[in-house]
């Protein structure tokens, strides 16, 4: 008997373990692809795209003229020539300025066009009166309104832009960022506002974790995951998307 149960224990690993090393993981490209090229402008999302994500993650701040542009950090002085805060700056000052290698910080309408619904776009909220703007561009830019919901979604760590994003149309993809333990009320905030997935810090992430995430029917997007074993061993707890400066890395 005891060979027996041993024989299907045996069986059930395997279809187990064939199962997670075949499931599709979604390759998100952090910043484009971070790791390779300077994160948030063009040549970076290029970057990804030519590696092969099937997603790029990119972040946006409302300038002081009105426009969306793609940058992460408030202050300039970690990418740029300039000390300045970009919300206090107009796109005109904005466009003098000179990222390394001589980029520039694109607005979220150039990197929407140039990816042209190549790979999915997750657009991540960083500044606040971030959502209404976005999801006015949107409906400027995807007459229909199948593709803003197959090429597009919107995440945040501040709730409140995604409450907005939600009360304006629930049919927009969402995910709520969370980088705390408070996973609980994330996946609160996430049955509240219909969101799509959780996008989290990796590091938070364990069998009991994913498990908690998944009863809900949420997907689940580690970030920002970049070494080797990481990658492994998030494919292995069953993450259906990985965010990462080195997308090759998940690829390959």
């Amino acid at each position: 008997m005891k060979k027996i149960i041993t024989f299907y224990t045996l069986i059930f690993f395997f279809i187990f373990i064939s199962c997670v090393s075949n499931k599709k993981i979604m390759v998100i490209g952090h910043r484009g692809a971070a790791g390779h090229e300077v994160e948030n402008t063009i040549p970076s999302i290029d970057k990804a795209i030519s590696l092969g994500v099937d997603a790029v993650e990119v972040d946006v701040f409302l300038c002081k003229s009105g426009e969306l542009v793609v940058f992460h950090d408030k202050n300039l002085s970690r990418l740029t020539n300039s000390n300045a805060f970009i919300e206090s700056l107009t796109l005109d000052s904005i466009n003098k300025i000179d990222v390394i290698n001589n980029h520039k910080i694109p607005t979220l309408e150039e990197v929407i066009k140039f990816i042209n619904k190549r790979v999915h776009l997750n657009i991540e909220l960083k500044g606040l009166n971030t959502a209404k703007p976005t999801y006015e561009l949107l409906q400027s830019l995807f007459l229909n309104k199948q593709d803003l919901i197959d090429k597009i979604s919107i995440s945040s760590f501040n709730w409140e832009e995604l409450d907005i994003i939600y009360n304006l149309d629930n049919d927009i993809s969402t995910a709520v960022l969370t980088e705390t333990k408070a996973i609980e009320r994330a996946i609160n905030q996430a049955k509240k506002i219909n969101a799509k997935a959780i996008n989290i810090d990796y590091k938070l992430l364990n069998r009991k974790v994913v498990k908690m995430i998944k009863s809900e029917y949420l997907i689940i997007n580690a970030w920002t995951v970049n070494e080797i074993h990481q990658i492994k061993r998030m494919i292995n707890l069953g993450v259906d998307g990985i965010i990462t400066d080195f997308p090759d890395r998940v690829i390959n």
